[in-house]
């Protein structure tokens, strides 16, 4: 990568960040087109953070439902989504090249009004950079999953679990209190992010996102919860499902769940 620092950030929806992050979508489909060529950030939508960074190479003309339907292995979108009309103005192919994945997600503030694409400020720019000096320096697995059982297998531990309720579903979050004092302290603040505590925690979850977060003491929830309507509706949970909460190494944590 050159040392021209990332200023800009583009807002990606689930799935489709996670196949651009795996290596395995290459043109992400939009409505318009764009001006921008080089080097951007991956802003995973609702979680708050720039995931990796890629180069926007070029940009094609748009493509009629057969040309989509022939170009899957590029865009990733199934061919019944296709031809059942519903992405049919996300037509326009945005090449992609050069994707890489930062080692730490870097959190940034979302601007009222930024849609599509997101002016970073300068000390996003510098974290990311710094993010991947690290990842020069030390490279990480590609593979979310390989990585985090290299890295933690021998250490993970089950802290606790929570049934799911409808309220939780409806409100999007997770009830902790069973288990709550299993967290560390100085990750746990008041009511408000005015009251935010000193440290803040990791947490992973299977399709290789990962929030940075504090707890709300009392509620005794994760304070963020911008994620959790992504990871509900990854394992399609129902009421009655259990959310397991596991330690793979001080602040950092893995929430996966079981049916």
């Amino acid at each position: 990568m050159t040392d021209t620092r990332v200023h800009k950030g583009l807002v990606i929806d689930a799935p489709w960040i996670s196949l651009i992050l795996a290596g395995q979508k290459v043109w992400e489909m939009r409505s318009t087109a764009t001006s921008h060529r080089g080097w951007f950030g991956l802003i995973w939508k609702g979680l708050g953070c720039v995931y990796g960074v890629a180069r926007l190479a070029d940009v094609g003309d748009s493509l009629s439902p057969e040309q989509m339907v022939k170009t899957f292995e590029h865009h990733r979108i199934p061919e019944e989504m296709i031809r059942s009309g519903a992405v049919a103005k996300w037509n326009k192919p945005w090449h992609l090249v050069d994707v890489i994945r930062l080692p730490t997600p870097v959190r940034y503030r979302h601007p009222n009004g930024a849609v599509t694409w997101v002016e970073l400020s300068e000390a996003v720019s510098v974290a990311i950079e710094e993010q991947l000096a690290l990842q020069n320096s030390a490279p990480m697995p590609t593979d979310h999953a390989d990585q985090e059982a290299l890295s933690f297998q021998s250490e993970r531990r089950t802290i606790g679990e929570s049934v799911l309720t409808p309220g939780n579903l409806t409100h999007k979050h997770i009830y902790l209190r069973n288990f709550f004092d299993r967290f560390p302290k100085d990750a746990i603040g008041g009511s408000n992010k005015q009251q935010a505590a000193t440290r803040e925690i990791t947490i992973s979850w299977r399709n290789g996102a990962q929030v940075v977060t504090d707890l709300d003491g009392t509620k005794k929830l994760f304070r963020a919860r911008g994620w959790i309507g992504s990871f509900f509706q990854h394992y399609d949970a129902q009421a009655g499902d259990r959310v397991v909460v596991e330690e793979l190494a001080p602040y950092r944590y893995i929430v996966r769940l079981e049916k």
